[in-house]
């Protein structure tokens, strides 16, 4: 569970590195520069590595592309939201998954315990101790159990804690740099295009 949770980890680093390169590269950016062909988002000469954030980049190019309203992200947004949240579920599901388990151990370990009971029918001083050293076996096995399970739920469920409040930082920082950067550069764009646009159409017209 450890290695998944690592794994996503690794992920999010990688997509936040993307962020910080490509926040310079827009800031010196003009609308010309900004541009995206088979999905790869390139701005000047440089182009910007595949993944979350130019991936998502790619798609807002898109959309501003074919719409002609000014763009909005935010359908967009929750989408990454939620591809990103859907990846923690098995995490949450494991911390679950090992609270259950633990919980599992206490009922074995309880019936352990009280199953030598039922098997009682004198009350021999050596048999009585035979008993209580079954019964002790048990209960060590529900307090381990359950001592297990609550701290691996635990240590496991903070992980993915720390992974949630991370993605939420992340996918802040994407919805800012896009709303100041980006969005920006697209409508200057479309204005540009429009001005084009309106310019050859008054020269067709002269001729």
């Amino acid at each position: 569970f450890s290695l998944h949770w690592l794994f996503l980890v690794t992920s999010l680093s990688k997509a936040q590195n993307a962020v910080d390169e490509a926040r310079p590269l827009l800031e010196a950016a003009n609308p010309d520069q900004l541009s995206s062909s088979d999905g790869l988002v390139s701005v000047g000469s440089i182009t910007l590595s595949r993944g979350l954030y130019g991936d998502y980049i790619a798609d807002l190019m898109k959309k501003a592309r074919f719409s002609n309203e000014a763009v909005d992200q935010g359908i967009l947004l929750e989408a990454l939201v939620e591809r990103l949240m859907a990846k923690h579920s098995f995490g949450h599901f494991a911390t679950d998954i090992l609270l259950k388990f633990g919980l599992l151990g206490t009922i074995i370990g309880f019936i352990m315990m009280l199953s030598p009971v039922g098997s009682l029918t004198e009350f021999d001083p050596g048999i009585l101790q035979s008993l209580l050293g079954q019964m002790s076996g048990g209960m060590a096995v529900a307090l381990y159990t359950t001592a297990a399970g609550l701290v691996t739920s635990a240590l496991l469920g903070l992980q993915y804690q720390i992974l949630d409040s991370a993605t939420a930082r992340f996918v802040d920082r994407v919805a800012v740099s896009v709303d100041v950067l980006v969005l920006p550069l697209l409508f200057e764009q479309k204005k540009l295009f429009e001005q084009r646009k309106l310019m050859e159409t008054n020269t067709g017209d002269a001729q």
